[in-house]
């Protein structure tokens, strides 16, 4: 019979208690319950969620996330705070791409000033906006590169754009991410052959 093994509970969260580095290329303001990152690829400000607090020492070039206790919600924060600050330096420090690729006839996008523009076989165009910080380059009317320094708004602007017409699995049309597997199915006519 196989012993059961009881482990202490810990009293530091796995991701909170990791220091984050700080490249040279990036500088830190810290005020009360405020946090500012400026590096080659933007500014992002952040206000601490409850909870938690920082420090930043400035010979290692680390800022280490603390909290106030133990308890359940504290524990969460901590972990989350130190992963929305760790995602701000490495964001303005080298920034954050995410590539869609559009499939099918006569399916193509262009940027217009700030507003990508995609034909996705609607009887419309779709017109959709893009965030300040982000940029939105399209190669070949079909691949979409998006880059910025916010992880979240990268993230949140490729999203809307798939939704816009996701990857059907039988002819493969759609708006994909470029690493996305998609699998197909065999339509009816293919599966009675």
């Amino acid at each position: 019979m196989p012993r059961l093994v009881i482990r202490e509970n810990l009293t530091m969260s796995k991701i909170g208690k990791l220091p984050i580095p700080v490249p040279g290329t990036v500088k830190v303001a810290i005020s009360d319950g405020h946090i500012a990152a400026e590096g080659p690829k933007g500014k992002l400000e952040l206000d601490l969620p409850p909870h938690t607090a920082i420090t930043h020492d400035e010979e290692s070039k680390q800022i280490m996330v603390t909290r106030e206790n133990d308890q359940t919600k504290s524990k969460a924060m901590h972990g989350l705070c130190r992963s929305l600050i760790n995602n701000m330096v490495v964001g303005v420090a080298k920034g954050y791409v995410k590539k869609l690729e559009i499939h099918g006839t006569g399916f193509r996008a262009a940027v217009n000033g700030n507003i990508v523009n995609m034909h996705l076989g609607y009887s419309h165009e779709i017109n959709h906006e893009i965030p300040p910080q982000v940029e939105v380059k399209v190669d070949r009317n079909t691949q979409i590169t998006i880059e910025g320094p916010d992880k979240q708004s990268v993230g949140l602007l490729a999203s809307e754009l798939r939704a816009y017409y996701p990857v059907e699995p039988y002819k493969g049309k759609g708006v994909r991410y470029s690493d996305e597997v998609v699998i197909r199915k065999k339509g009816k006519r293919e599966a009675a052959a």
